[in-house]
């Protein structure tokens, strides 16, 4: 990062120039941070999960999972795309079928 003073001096008209590498440094952090906040998320719904009946989970989670096939298909996706979200979709009621069955 550098200041530059528009008045090229240093006052307190200067500001503060960021570099590409500045740029790609802090969108990198942030995605580091994202990613670290999702993994918390999917911690904090596995222990739910594990410590709820399916009768109270289940029905939230189809409505996460239907909320996003609803979003998928507002949004102008390609039938490949499209067709990705409905399998993945398809595998994780499954696996919860799966794990009902194991309860």
């Amino acid at each position: 990062m550098c200041r530059v003073s528009k008045s090229g001096s240093d006052d307190l008209t200067s500001q503060t120039i960021m570099t590409d590498s500045d740029v790609h440094n802090q969108l990198a952090a942030k995605h580091e941070r994202n990613r670290e906040q999702r993994i918390a998320a999917v911690k904090r719904w596995v222990e739910y999960i594990q410590s709820e009946p399916v009768d109270k989970w289940g029905p939230q989670q189809n409505a996460i999972v239907d909320g996003q096939l609803d979003a998928a298909q507002h949004a102008q996706l390609s039938a490949d795309h499209h067709q990705q979200i409905k399998t993945v979709a398809k595998a994780i009621r499954n696996a919860a079928e799966t794990e009902d069955d194991t309860r």
